[in-house]
Parts: structure tokens; C-alpha cells; sequence
């Protein structure tokens, strides 16, 4: 499978400018826990993360200091550009999903940006992974009934951690059939084939 196939896009997007205040509401408002940041051309800049944000002392702490800076005039706000990553692991949007999963792995980050032809189309994080996974037996189940259906519509398939039962097939070539059919979905593990249905 294609990242691609798989990523949240568009990415939600802030910009080396934008105030921290913003990130911040996005980040809580979305339930994300990264940003890409973009140049003016849509290029990837940096990120900024919960791990950042959390990081930031003076986000943290909320006391009033022993002497109060008095400045005239307004306070601009602070940025994005403050606190970012600039090194930042990417993956292209044309990458195997395994790609993403090794990085994530092996970098112990939640999500990651995803680029087509240089600029930020998309993020792929662990949660896309789990809800992929947490289908991915039902899906089979859907293709392989699917495939079945015109060869013996009284075929029975289940499907676990993504090992294929067929039941019913008696005859060897019937039996070889459901397995070769079986074998041509993606996500497809193992395939049992049990002949309770036909009695023998």
C-alpha cells in the first residue's frame, strides 16, 4: 500500500510566523499532534509538536516573575519559528507504507508529513496505521466473499488477524481455486481451507 493511500490530507499547515497561541488552539482543536510548517511556496519549513510546545518553558511557567518587564507599546507575539524543528523525517507520498512505519518506529514519532513533488500534501500518523489495521480483517472478509461468490456463493469465509478460512471446497481443484483467489488479496497472511460443508 502507497502512503498515499492512507495519509489525512490536506495537512493542516502553519507558517514560521504563525503566533505559538495559534499552534496551539489547532493542535487542541484538531486532535493532532504535529504541524507541518510551510515556506511561502508550500515547501516543508519544519514542525512543531506537542513534544515542542511542552518543552517550552516559558509556555510553562505562569508565575509572575520577581520583576515584571513594563514595555510601551504592543508585545508582539511569539512564533512558530521559536520553537520548530527544522531537521524534520519526512516521507513521500509515493512511499510504501512500511516505509513510514520503520520511521516512525525507529524515531518514536506519532506522525510524519508526507510530500508529492516537493511540497506538504498530506501526514500519515500511528492512528491512520491503527484504524487500517483494526479494518483490515474485515476488508479481507468483503474481497474474498467477493472473489468466492461466483465460483460457490455457499462458500463460507472467515477471517482472523488475517488468516483466510474457506468452507466448503471438497474437490482438490475446487479447493485450489479458493486458495489461489483467496491469495490475490491484499493483507492476506495464511489461508485454511476446511470442507465441513460438503459432508466429507
Amino acid at each position: 500500500m502507497l502512503i498515499r493511500e492512507l495519509m489525512t490530507t490536506p495537512a493542516v499547515t502553519v507558517g514560521p510566523r504563525t503566533s505559538i497561541g495559534t499552534a496551539l488552539k489547532l493542535l487542541d482543536d484538531r486532535k493532532i499532534t504535529s504541524l507541518p510548517v510551510v515556506d511561502a511556496g508550500g515547501g516543508l519549513a519544519g514542525i512543531v509538536s506537542e513534544a515542542d510546545l511542552v518543552q517550552d518553558q516559558d509556555l510553562i511557567d505562569d508565575r509572575v516573575p520577581v520583576a515584571a518587564v513594563h514595555t510601551s507599546g504592543r508585545t508582539p507575539a511569539r512564533l512558530v519559528a521559536e520553537v520548530m524543528t527544522h531537521l524534520v523525517v519526512a516521507v513521500r507520498a509515493d512511499d510504501e507504507l512500511e516505509t513510514a512505519i520503520d520511521l516512525m518506529r525507529s524515531t518514536m514519532m506519532k506522525s510524519l508529513p508526507v510530500l508529492d513533488a516537493g511540497k506538504v500534501a498530506g501526514m500519515i500518523s500511528r492512528s491512520d496505521v491503527i484504524h487500517l489495521l483494526a479494518g483490515r480483517d474485515q476488508r479481507i472478509q468483503a474481497e474474498v466473499e467477493e472473489l468466492l461468490r461466483v465460483e460457490a456463493p455457499d462458500w463460507k469465509v472467515q477471517v482472523n488477524d488475517g488468516i483466510v478460512t474457506v468452507t466448503g471446497p471438497a474437490d482438490p481443484h475446487e479447493r485450489r481455486l479458493a486458495e489461489v483467489l483467496a491469495g490475490t488479496v491484499r493483507g492476506v497472511v495464511a489461508i485454511s481451507i476446511d470442507r465441513r460443508l460438503s459432508g466429507t
